[in-house]
Parts: C-alpha cells; structure tokens; sequence
C-alpha cells in the first residue's frame, strides 16, 4: 500500500481518524491501532503480500510484549537491541550476505518478497531507540497499547520519519482537540506531498527511468548530467513527498510527528545537507552511532574514523548493496574532508555572499555527483562517471 492511492485515503485513513474523533480520551491510542493501523498492516500489502503482513503483525506483538521487561541497565534493553539487529539482517540483508558468497546456490535460499515486512527499516530502529533510552533511564515504559500504538502507527511504518516515544507518547495521551484546525493542516500538507510526488516526482522518473548502461553509450555528455540532476530532484520530492503526507495524515488524527526534510538543497555545506535532509534518520544516527562511537569529543583521526562508520551504516540502511555502501563512504568522505578544513580554521568559514554561493555550489554538485552511487550498481556507476570526464 502506498500513499498515492484512493484505497489508502478511503479505507485506512479517514475511517481511523474519524473513529479517533469521537473516541473517548482513554481509547484513543486503542482506536488508532485497532481501527487503522492493524487494517493496514493485513491488507495494505495486497493479496500477494498477507503472509509479510502477518509476519509483520507477530514482530510487532513479540516487541510489544518484550519491551514490557525494558527498565534502567536491565539486560532485556541489551537483548532488545540484539533482536532488533537480527530482525533487520535476516529480512534486509540476507539476500545481499548470500549473493557475496560465490559458492552458495542463492537461489534457494533467498527470502521471497512475500516474505518482506513492510518499513522494516523504520519499525526496527524504533525498536532500538526505546530498548537504548529504556536502558539509559530516558524513557517511561508506558503501557502496552501506548508502545503498540508507536510502534504500529501506519502513517510512519512505511517510510518515516523515525519517531521518538518519549516525544510520540505526550502527544498520543494529549491528541489536540482543536480539529478543524488539523484537519486544515492535515490536508494541506496531504495535497502538497501528492504535488510532489504526483507533478514533480513522477515526471522526473520518466526521464531518470531509461538510466542504464546502453543508454550511457549512447547519449551526448551533458545528458549525464541532466539525467543525475533529474534524479536528484526526483528522489528529493518523491520522498519529501511521503513525509509530508505521513506528517499530514497523523494531523488528521490529532497527532503530531517530527519534520523530516527543509529544503536541504540550499545546504552550504555537507554537514549543513544532512541536518536537513531525513532529518529524523540524521538525528538517530548522532544519537545512537555517532556520539555512542566518541563523536567529536575523541582526537581528529577518531572523530574521521566515527564519521565514516557513521555514514557507512546510513548508506547500508538504504538499501542493500555495495553500490548504498559507496554513497555512504562519498557522503563520509566529504564530512571528513569539512571537518578537516575545521581542524585548520576553527573559526570556521567567510560569511560572505561569494563564499556561501560558492559553498552551496560545490555542496549541490557533490550531494547530486553522489546519487550515480545510489541509483546504479557500481559498474554502471564508474562507466557513468567515466563518460562523463571522457576516459575511455
């Protein structure tokens, strides 16, 4: 199920925000659940996908029920942790582990899509977020349909943001009753994503769609570059898009989640770009690789060595693929490389017109350079780049 259809809008959306309109205070995060998010997660794959979904629905039961063990340096937040790691590399990345080993016959081994559960990516580092804050003493347990609610809350399953539960839990128990206000809001920001997506988007991946090696042969040089700035734009609105429909369809229900992209395109640095790009995913990763690692309070080689890892794992997050593993370590290189320039001039950079023009430049050109390594395989993507610089 995806956001740009009737079904979603008609049979999911709307009937669970108009039960949670007239529910009492007490079985609002019940209604949210039972009325909406349970629905979509059966019927929201399609007839191909029940058997993901079901698996979807007893992931979520198990954590639910576990999660009630999570107190201050309990052992059960370590096992928490664990569990959600293996959950994301046995569904996410086994296929990829076993393509790697040559003398394996993959193919009877893979996991059948049938299998996927729906924004694995997401609900699993929810999981690790409240198993970690629950053993730092950050976050109240709560009760179980209150976690259920967090962890099941269809607007963000699918592709975000990546909520907090100590941030999602006061506005649940206090769902704002001003509703001609959100629902206002909530359909504005619905109509803006589908713009997005529907006018911009679509018509970028019509261009961005004939993207392969043959074609790379064959067209003049300066379409390399139309081609990777189109994809650019398409992957910014399409998934700008979802956000702001995720964010506009939990207005609807009186909630409120967390801002996801702001305009990160007019970044004038790398750093800049990623504190306004999936802000939600940047955030997660500062607070459970980054500092966890040392962040920038160890000496310069350790603070380069931890941006490295970091981005490593956004990239590996993305997608599952040597070619997601590169664009971490392009996105990790140009953070070190900034960093390294901060080393020799703390006070940090020129603010003047010239110079932030030309920040943004080089900062725009490198973040769509970057996007050959996330929309191509790595052979495509060097034959790309050696097309464009002419070496033959």
């Amino acid at each position: 199920m995806i956001f740009n259809t009737l079904a979603y809008y008609f049979a999911f959306l709307l009937p669970t925000a108009i039960v949670v309109r007239w529910a009492p205070g007490r079985w609002k995060s019940k209604s949210i659940v039972l009325s909406g998010s349970l629905f979509f997660l059966y019927f929201g794959y399609g007839e191909a996908g029940r058997i993901a979904g079901s698996a979807c629905l007893i992931i979520f039961l198990w954590e639910s029920c576990f999660s009630r063990l999570y107190r201050q340096g309990s052992v059960f937040c370590i096992v928490g942790v664990v569990q959600a790691l293996l959950l994301l590399g046995v569904f996410k990345y086994w296929n990829f582990l076993i393509s790697l080993v040559p003398w394996i016959h993959a193919e009877r081994l893979v996991w059948r899509s049938a299998f996927l559960p729906l924004g694995i990516s997401f609900f699993t580092f929810e999981f690790i977020h409240f198993a970690v804050d629950s053993y730092r003493g950050r976050t109240e347990a709560g009760g179980f349909w209150e976690y259920f609610s967090f962890i099941l809350f269809f607007p963000t399953m699918v592709a975000g943001p990546i909520k907090r539960y100590q941030d999602f839990l006061p506005k649940l128990r206090a769902i704002d009753n001003d509703w001609a206000l959100d629902w206002h809001r909530g359909i504005t920001r619905i109509l803006a994503g589908l713009a997005k997506k529907l006018v911009v988007a679509d018509m970028m991946t019509s261009l961005t769609s004939n993207l392969n090696h043959a074609a790379i042969v064959t067209v003049q040089r300066p379409m390399l570059l139309v081609w990777l700035l189109a994809y650019g734009v398409q992957i910014y609105f399409d998934f700008s898009a979802y956000s702001d429909i995720a964010i506009g369809s939990a207005r609807l229900m009186g909630v409120r989640i967390p801002e996801n992209f702001d305009w990160p395109y007019l970044a004038r640095s790398i750093s800049e770009f990623w504190l306004h790009w999936h802000i939600s995913l940047t955030r997660w990763l500062i607070d459970y690789v980054y500092i966890p690692l040392g962040g920038s309070r160890m000496k310069p080689a350790r603070i380069i060595a931890n941006l490295l890892v970091t981005m490593l794992l956004s990239g590996i997050w993305h997608g599952a693929g040597l070619n997601f593993l590169l664009w971490g370590a392009w996105h990790g290189v140009l953070l070190s490389i900034r960093r390294i320039f901060l080393f020799f001039k703390p006070s940090g950079f020129p603010d003047t017109p010239g110079f932030n023009f030309l920040s943004w430049a080089v900062t725009f050109c490198a973040v769509n350079l970057g996007w050959a390594f996330f929309c191509m395989d790595i052979s495509t993507a060097v034959f790309f780049f050696r097309r464009l610089l002419g070496v033959h």
